[in-house]
């Protein structure tokens, strides 16, 4: 697994808390919303594109 990949993640959950307590702050509560929501879509296409290459790799060693 690629270390990289972790960073990423981190960095997007990072980012996307910062942005939820500042919107939050600023009374905008269904943007803060939105933004965590898109914050989970985003984190969990990078993960379905690793499984998608897991399953890739793993078809190919056993000559599925």
């Amino acid at each position: 697994m690629n270390v990289d990949l972790l960073f990423k993640i981190a960095a997007i959950g990072i980012l996307v808390a910062v942005l939820h307590q500042v919107l939050v702050r600023a009374g905008r509560e269904d943007q803060a919303m939105m933004t965590t929501l898109a914050g989970v879509i985003i984190v969990l296409t990078i993960i379905i594109k690793e499984i998608s290459t897991l399953f890739t790799t793993v078809r190919t060693l056993f000559n599925l």
